[in-house]
């Protein structure tokens, strides 16, 4: 399980170390992929197949979920960890992204996601400021 939030640091050639505390997790095939809120998911390829193959499943018919399939499928890349424990990210994955420089490394359950660091803070800030009102909803539905 990922958890926790790293400040890390994209060098000129477009690669990322990953934290430490992840790299034992991450082994063998890896997928970049774009991800909601203007992030990067980075996941297991088996990870990431199982949740293509849950879309795959759906009716080809519904412009809905061609739509949401081409989104995560379309840019995505399947790498691996380089000897120094880090990723390369395409061109096209870091400007969907808007990764400069100052990358937010963040835990999140069974994905690793990629934000620029201050539109991280952004986004965590006012998720903050929202997170009693959201459980409390949730809570009521039944879902918490």
């Amino acid at each position: 399980m990922f958890l926790g939030e790293y400040q890390h640091t994209l060098d000129a050639k477009g690669r990322l170390s990953l934290p430490a505390k992840f790299r034992g997790q991450m082994t063998g095939s890896l997928v970049v992929a774009k991800g909601l809120g203007g992030c990067l998911y980075v996941q297991s390829a088996e990870e990431y197949q199982a949740f293509i193959e849950r879309l795959m499943e759906q009716d080809d018919f519904d412009p809905r979920f061609r739509q949401v399939r081409r989104f995560f499928t379309s840019g995505a890349i399947e790498t691996e960890l380089d000897s120094a424990g880090r990723i390369t990210l395409t061109p096209v994955l870091r400007e969907f992204a808007g990764l400069d420089r100052d990358v937010a490394v963040i835990g999140n359950g069974n994905r690793i996601e990629l934000w620029d660091s201050a539109t991280w803070a952004a986004y965590n800030g006012e998720t903050t400021e929202r997170i009693e009102d959201v459980t409390k909803e949730l809570a009521e539905s039944g879902i918490l």
